[in-house]
């Protein structure tokens, strides 16, 4: 963005009025995080419901075609028993005489009746022999013109022996079934026949009844064999409108439109041993039911948060309700004070900044007021007028005492030092108007760990020149550590603090030590004197005036100050760890994160 575009909106930011100003730092900072939260969590709940159904779908699918197999098996193997049995080819090949010997051998054979008794996963089994001696005995039948002339008769006679899987109609009750169709050949007799063995419709719905979603078992030929909605037994996928693009897949995961409603479709195929066609597994199941659950919730999630932020509205507009009112008040008094109208005093409670200007406002027409009163005497007191412009004039050429009269005072002492030999004198002079310039520059928010040092070294060292050998000193520093970002004035206090109240007091004087390393991606500072030490009494005194809310105007940059910086720059678990022993001495130590940003 081009710096006068920049300009311009920071411009026309300005102009707006504060309540405003709220309003729109509200919608950006609450409402528009809170809509991009809402639009991203209703994606992820209504994609999981999507995943959970899928998943569910694909289990149950494969629970289907399992128990489906072992249906379908049964049938598979009772016809593999009937293409092997010899009794089968006498009873279907022989030429009869009589009705009395076709009864009789019919008797004698019970292979199919004790099939039908040993697997109820059986309905019927019909073996079709073009015999014109045989009768019909609903097992053993001869095929008619009809039968001779049906699809799945033809596909059997020239399958070569393989299973063809059809949804065809029973002769014996007219109902439909799922049934195995095979071509028998008997090499001996050098004839053949058709074996058809119905599978029990009622496991198979009972199979899929137990299904949360649709599903559906679909022939070759699309005829919906079974089904957990009874009503669409019978019918093809044509019936029912399925779409088109899906009717021949044979297996795959879709989405499309069933009877008007977005779905998902799940098809698996089932494909029996020994088997020239196959069938297939059809689940489905509406998308819009799957995510009912979780739109609800969004609803009640976006319910909640309208009325949150109605509320929060309403507060806003309460609270730059009051704020304004606050600062029109001291607006209107500004614009009285401006007409020449001094004879007013503004109260408005609170200790922010509203209030502060507030008190500083009322200061300001107090000294207008108190400087026109002195004016005003000061025209029929003419000495007194003279000695009051004296006076002034003294306190502003004190206060044109600048630090650079502070810095060039103390350079000229340390040179006038210097020139009379008086080395030891010019150092510590030296020290001094490096610390004052050090101590000034300390508003910038950051200095290096390698400065912060190099100014304890001078404070050590003038203090040395005061103690002389009471006073010793060691520095161990981490060359890693050294250009660390601290904030300023974070160690000094700490040293002065052992020297004032840890060896001021001792008579033989002691040691302070600072030491600074690195430590993983922290960098701890030590510092530890061999003083007088505290007792547990005075350390826990300490430890709550490091959590007095109120200011120490006795001093300022103490231990409070330095806790207090240090936990406003880097979190409450960063601040000063205290560590002391009557007449063994004290240990303080704090860790700050490298190259760690202050929080605020």
């Amino acid at each position: 963005m081009k710096p006068g575009v920049i300009h311009k909106l920071i411009r026309t930011i300005n102009d707006l009025k504060l309540r405003t100003k709220l309003f729109l730092s509200f919608i950006i900072v609450v409402f528009v995080p809170v809509l991009i939260v809402g639009i991203f969590l209703t994606g992820e709940l209504r994609d999981m419901a999507l995943n959970n159904a899928t998943e569910q779908t694909s289990m149950n699918v494969e629970r289907v075609k399992k128990r489906t197999s072992e249906v379908i098996n049964v049938a598979y193997d009772s016809a593999y028993r009937l293409a092997n049995d010899e009794r089968l080819e006498r009873v279907a090949n022989r030429q009869y005489e009589s009705v009395y010997d076709v009864v009789r051998s019919y008797r004698d054979y019970q292979d199919i009746d004790l099939l039908l008794e040993l697997y109820d996963e059986i309905s019927n089994i019909r073996f079709y022999m073009n015999n014109p001696t045989l009768l019909n005995n609903w097992q053993i039948i001869q095929p008619g013109d009809r039968i001779l002339e049906s699809f799945w008769y033809r596909e059997a006679m020239e399958s070569g022996g393989l299973i063809g899987w059809y949804y065809i109609e029973d002769e014996r009750d007219h109902r439909k079934y799922l049934s195995l169709v095979r071509k028998v050949k008997f090499l001996s007799s050098n004839s053949s026949g058709v074996l058809v063995i119905n599978v029990n419709a009622n496991m198979l719905n009972k199979i899929l009844s137990q299904e949360t979603f649709e599903t559906l078992i679909v022939d070759a030929t699309n005829h919906i064999v079974a089904a957990n909605r009874t009503e669409l037994i019978g019918k093809t996928l044509q019936d029912i409108d399925f779409d088109q693009d899906l009717m021949d897949r044979q297996s795959g995961v879709f989405e499309a439109d069933v009877n008007g409603t977005a779905s998902q479709i799940r098809i698996e195929p089932l494909i029996p041993v020994s088997s020239m066609n196959t069938l297939r597994i059809i689940s489905v199941f509406s998308i819009d039911q799957i995510v009912k659950d979780a739109n609800r919730i969004n609803q009640l999630a976006l319910t909640v948060i309208t009325v949150s932020l109605i509320l929060a509205i309403f507060m806003i507009y309460g609270f730059s309700t009051v704020l304004s009112n606050r600062m029109l008040r001291l607006s209107k008094h500004i614009s009285k004070v401006a007409t020449g109208n001094l004879d007013i005093s503004l109260e408005i409670d609170g200790k922010d900044e509203i209030g502060q200007l507030s008190r500083q406002f009322n200061s300001m027409v107090a000294s207008i007021n108190n400087l026109v009163a002195e004016v005003q005497k000061s025209n029929d007191q003419k000495r007194l007028l003279e000695s009051k412009q004296n006076e002034i004039k003294f306190k502003m050429m004190a206060s044109q005492i600048n630090p650079h009269f502070l810095f060039n005072a103390l350079e000229s002492i340390r040179m006038k030092a210097h020139l009379k030999g008086e080395k030891e004198i010019s150092h510590v002079v030296r020290l001094l108007g490096k610390m004052m310039r050090k101590n000034l520059e300390a508003s910038q928010r950051k200095t290096k760990l390698k400065d912060e040092i190099d100014m304890v070294r001078c404070y050590l060292d003038i203090q040395k020149f005061r103690y002389e050998d009471r006073l010793h000193y060691e520095l161990d520093i981490d060359p890693n550590a050294e250009q660390t970002p601290i904030p300023p004035l974070i160690i000094q206090p700490l040293v002065e603090n052992a020297v004032i109240h840890g060896l001021e007091n001792k008579e033989h004087g002691g040691t302070v030590r600072v030491k600074a390393g690195v430590s993983g991606s922290e960098v701890h500072v030590l510092v530890t004197d061999d003083g007088v030490g505290m007792s547990e009494q005075k350390i826990r005194e300490l430890y709550d005036s490091l959590k007095d809310s109120e200011d120490d105007e006795k001093n300022r940059i103490g231990l409070r100050n330095v806790h207090l910086r240090l936990q406003l720059s880097y979190g409450s678990e960063y601040g000063l760890v205290i560590e002391s022993e009557t007449n063994v001495g004290t240990r303080i130590h704090f860790t700050i994160p490298i190259g760690g940003e202050p929080l605020v």
